[in-house]
């Protein structure tokens, strides 16, 4: 029996999927809805498995992990991208890494539902409405404000031009855009620091890497407006979180929205919970029904071609 380990399905999304019934014969999946933070205990958990199928970076498997798993052959993650893992480190010990597809438009989506509920407040009138309060704040107007998009990749050109639907100029910077390519999207390229000066909401979408870590730190934040807010939907240490939250707290930026946190599922006592201003989701922006059924569905397809002697969409 081949031994499939499908982890951190927070909603059950996967279990509850048709595309499993197409596993090969004397493959078995289990699933674990709950997140294991302990390295001991995660060992414990997989070390019977074959396969582990891994959503996103919701567990770490860096090289001390995948050693304590000799049982391990095969490692799939949804998406083809995962910086939680040492992909190196996994096949020098033989295990075979694959990905699948993710619809790129998902993370745009929550973008905009963050952007909007920091300009327009709804979740907060509609609360407030429920307690018997009357027009309980003031928004803020999209059309004529300035949008600035930091990466201008698959996500952050849909971001863009949803924000010229808006009515909004748009800037956007990335360590090596070029007005020409800005161009072709209707976007003004700029440098860095005239981005955070200017805008009036500045969203995050740049992939996650050493060289983007704290790439808006407290500098960046300090030329941003009392009016501005910023927008993560990407990853967390992207974002100083120090200086985040003497931003907030100190009101040198008007809020923030995010959807990603340095640990996940966020703790209890996470100061950024406490922190004044901001619009907060729980790394929701790729977790659509469609994302979920073409992420797992090819996972499977991943599973079948291993056993085949035949891996695709290898890392």
């Amino acid at each position: 029996m081949f031994r499939v380990a499908v982890i951190d399905d927070y909603q059950g999304q996967a279990a509850a999927l048709d595309c499993w019934g197409k596993l090969p014969d004397d493959t078995e999946a289990v699933f674990f809805p709950d997140h294991v933070h302990d390295p001991d205990t995660l060992v414990e958990r997989l070390s019977g498995f074959d396969a582990v199928v891994a959503m996103r970076e919701r567990t770490a498997f860096p090289a001390e992990l995948t050693a304590r798993l000799p049982a391990l052959r095969l490692l799939i993650t949804t998406g083809m991208n995962n910086a939680a893992i040492d992909v190196e480190a996994a096949r020098a010990r033989g295990v075979t890494v694959c990905g699948t597809s993710l619809l790129p438009h998902p993370a745009a989506e929550l973008t905009w539902a963050l952007i909007l509920e920091l300009a327009k407040g709804t979740g907060a009138e509609e609360a407030s409405l429920r307690a018997g309060t009357w027009q309980h704040g003031v928004g803020v107007d999209l059309a004529g404000a300035t949008l600035g998009v930091i990466g201008l990749g698959k996500l952050g050109t849909r971001v863009a031009r949803v924000g010229a639907a808006f009515g909004m100029r748009v800037l956007a910077w990335s360590s090596n855009l070029t007005a020409e390519q800005g161009a072709a999207v209707g976007v003004e390229v700029v440098a860095k620091e005239e981005l955070f000066r200017r805008a009036d909401f500045v969203t995050v979408h740049v992939r996650y890497s050493e060289r983007t870590r704290s790439l808006v730190g407290a500098a960046e934040l300090a030329l941003m407006r009392p009016t501005a807010y910023l927008v993560n939907t990407s990853r967390a240490p992207i974002v100083d979180r120090a200086a985040l939250l003497a931003a907030l707290h100190e009101g040198r930026i008007a809020g923030a929205g995010l959807d990603v946190y340095p640990v996940e599922p966020i703790p209890a006592d996470d100061p950024i919970l406490a922190a004044p201003n901001t619009v907060l989701t729980p790394h929701i922006g790729y977790a659509t029904r469609d994302n979920y059924e073409l992420a797992y569905t090819e996972a499977v397809e991943d599973i079948a071609a291993f056993l085949a002697g035949a891996p695709v969409r290898e890392l």
